[in-house]
């Protein structure tokens, strides 16, 4: 007797189950990834600011028109199941890899900044930038820390006497408009030249026997000291913007790669000298003076960062405090 064919039919309903159990199983359509709501934007006092003149093809921006923030930035198509979306997997996380470069490496020294790539440029309400007026008639957002510093009446409102002191200060540092808006470029250059003679005068940065870079993030400035002698600053930096905040606290410098290269954004980092996961004191090619920080990274000018690379070694400790304005 030949039982085959009756094998035959068992076995073909056993795989049906088979096959009707696992097809509860796998999705009908491939799952994407839904990203998170975009964090709070920023303070409308600065958002609404454009860079007073054009740029140049060094800046990111475009003239008249308000940059659109890189937070509010998604993909414009739906990514493929093998291509999830990107959140926020920042420098603040993922580490570089050490590794010992050659002396042929070495020996390359990164490309200068073009000249006009730092130049102050305010950022001013676009209708004044587009109008182009002699003299604003807007308190800017930095308004009352201007009028105190150049020891006008502390109201925070603007007059035709302090679109003159402001326009004044403004020509003298070649910051461009000169229209006497109180903005956040010429507030880091008050601050700057306040800190010149004594940057740790508050006493934030801790004194030590050996080197400490201190990253002061409310003044957006940095300097290196031993004791209570300043050896390196203070210079002006970028730090963190919002979601992407440069950690405080004490950190160590635990590489340094001259010519490394962003392995998240495809950026050149001259100079970097790691003190915090991915983060670095690093140099950039585009302005620092912006209101969009960094994503993380403690930037600064080349020529600062190349600077800073000759007082740093690896193991020097780095303090970093405060908070940037906006974030």
């Amino acid at each position: 007797m030949i039982i085959r064919p009756a094998a035959s039919r068992s076995t073909a309903r056993t795989l049906a189950v088979l096959l009707a159990a696992s097809a509860t199983l796998l999705p009908t359509a491939p799952a994407i990834a839904v990203p998170p709501a975009p964090p709070p934007p920023a303070p409308a006092a600065e958002r609404k600011l454009v860079p007073g003149i054009a740029p140049t093809p060094e800046r990111d921006l475009v003239p008249g028109i308000a940059p659109t923030p890189e937070r509010d930035l998604v993909p414009g198509i739906a990514p493929a199941p093998a291509q999830p979306w990107q959140i926020d997997t920042p420098d603040q996380v993922l580490a570089p890899t050490p590794y010992q470069p050659t002396p042929e490496e070495d020996a390359v020294e990164p490309r200068d900044a073009p000249a006009e790539a730092y130049a102050p440029i305010e950022y001013v309400p676009l209708g004044e930038a587009a109008a182009r007026v002699a003299c604003s008639k807007q308190a800017g957002p930095y308004q009352r820390q201007v009028e105190r510093w150049l020891k006008l009446k502390v109201d925070g409102k603007q007059s035709a006497a302090d679109c003159r002191a402001i326009r004044a200060f403004q020509k003298k540092y070649g910051i461009k408009p000169a229209i006497g808006f109180a903005g956040p470029v010429t507030w880091a250059h008050m601050q700057l030249i306040s800190a010149r003679k004594n940057p740790n005068a508050a006493r934030k940065c801790p004194v030590r026997t050996y080197n400490v870079a201190c990253v002061d993030l409310s003044r957006q400035l940095t300097w290196v000291q031993k004791g209570k002698k300043v050896v390196f600053g203070p210079v002006p930096v970028r730090s963190g913007r919002a979601g992407y905040r440069t950690r405080t606290g004490w950190h160590k410098i635990y590489w340094r790669h001259k010519n490394h290269v962003s392995t998240l954004y495809g950026t050149a980092m001259p100079y970097s000298q790691f003190f915090s996961g991915g983060q670095a004191l690093h140099g950039v090619y585009g302005s620092i003076f912006t209101t969009v920080g960094s994503h993380g990274c403690v930037n600064l000018r080349v020529g600062d960062a190349r600077r800073l690379w000759g007082v740093l070694k690896k193991g020097d400790r780095v303090y970093v405090w405060g908070r940037k304005p906006g974030t």
